[in-house]
């Protein structure tokens, strides 16, 4: 864009010129307005060149985005390793696990990841909403009683949970029932799956 307006200026400078030496006759106005309408062409061309690549450039990211998020959604059925990821400090998974749960991918590519929480605190977990949960108490997501073993070698029973997974790397809803029997409302995301 600024070569083309270099153009421009070029061409305008010359025209100013050419009038103050006096270059009135037919041939060279003919050569000014050759020149002008040259310098408006080139800076057409410029200006197009200028959103052509900005354009591509745009298209290539976009396609780079939906290339990555096909990848992720297209795993191969089994099971993998991977990043459960919560918005907070009161429902994580077990320090023993460093963050980590068990993602199953199935034939027809619906997925689960198992995670082990901190403790048994946590008594019910629901794929969704809380406002959701308390009416639809069938489809709650029962807890499994876990064995954990730390750095240290000392080990500990806690609640483990099924949960299912939409999709990879893209936040989700998941509503915790703690033990006072109050629901509460979280974001959560699985992220980095890796083969086991």
């Amino acid at each position: 864009m600024k070569k083309g307006m270099g153009i421009i200026i070029a061409a305008m400078m010359l025209v100013a010129a050419m009038a103050v030496a006096g270059c009135a006759s037919g041939s060279s106005s003919s050569v000014a307005s050759a020149s002008s309408t040259s310098a408006s062409a080139s800076a057409s061309s410029a200006a197009t060149s200028s959103v052509s690549a900005a354009s591509s450039v745009a298209s290539t990211s976009a396609a780079a985005s939906s290339a990555t998020a096909s990848a992720a959604s297209a795993l191969a059925p089994g099971e993998y390793t991977a990043t459960f990821n919560t918005d907070s400090s009161m429902f994580h998974v077990n320090e023993a696990d460093e963050g980590k749960g068990v993602l199953t991918v199935a034939a027809d590519g619906s997925m689960t990841i198992h995670v082990h929480l901190a403790s048994k605190k946590i008594v019910n977990l629901y794929a969704g909403l809380a406002a959701d949960a308390e009416k639809d108490t069938a489809n709650l997501i029962q807890p499994s009683t876990d064995k954990v073993t730390y750095k240290d070698g000392a080990t500990e029973e806690v609640y483990g949970f099924d949960i299912p997974v939409p999709a990879i790397g893209q936040e989700f809803d998941v509503a915790i029932l703690g033990e006072k029997g109050t629901w509460y409302d979280h974001k959560v995301s699985v992220t980095d799956p890796v083969a086991k």
